[in-house]
């Protein structure tokens, strides 16, 4: 299994993954299915700062895409650039079997040497999975916020994690 950058050919399936944690869970936030469009965009802005912003994909086996992670920009103020926020999804199918660690530590190689001082990851809650991957990577919680979001008739709170790159 291998963990590469994404190319453009790979935005389908990222957009497939993504788009099901939007129709099916309150992992993400977004009620709309992304459109191809919305996603060329995405990994467009992402590509424009490749020094300090990355996209990877994981591969299985067979070289089929099982998920990606990225950061980005954390907040769009210029002081921010020194922050980034950190976003792992994984086809539902290959949760818990190791996908996550691979892509959280080739995504922090690659940040690694940058100019990003602080990485963050804002996590919906509960989502027990996905906050023992990021404390397994040294990340620490720094802050909830409560009820911020709403989706499928139910408030959710989301916690804020950092770490110190």
């Amino acid at each position: 299994m291998t963990v590469r950058n994404a190319r453009i050919d790979d935005l389908d399936t990222i957009n497939a993954i993504y788009n099901h944690y939007i129709e099916h869970t309150s992992i993400t936030f977004d009620y709309e299915a992304w459109s191809s469009e919305q996603r060329l965009a995405w990994f467009n802005k992402i590509n424009h700062n490749s020094d300090i912003y990355h996209v990877l994909v994981k591969e299985d086996d067979n070289g089929k895409v099982i998920g990606f992670a990225y950061n980005n920009e954390f907040r769009e103020k210029l002081a921010y650039r020194v922050s980034s926020e950190l976003t792992i999804y994984l086809h539902h199918q290959y949760a818990g079997k190791g996908a996550g660690s691979e892509l959280m530590q080739a995504l922090l190689d690659a940040i690694e040497g940058s100019d990003i001082h602080r990485i963050y990851s804002v996590i919906t809650l509960p989502n027990p999975a996905s906050l023992k991957l990021h404390e397994k990577f040294g990340f620490k919680q720094v802050g909830v916020l409560s009820e911020a979001g709403y989706k499928f008739e139910q408030y959710y709170s989301v916690a804020i994690l950092e770490k110190a790159i």
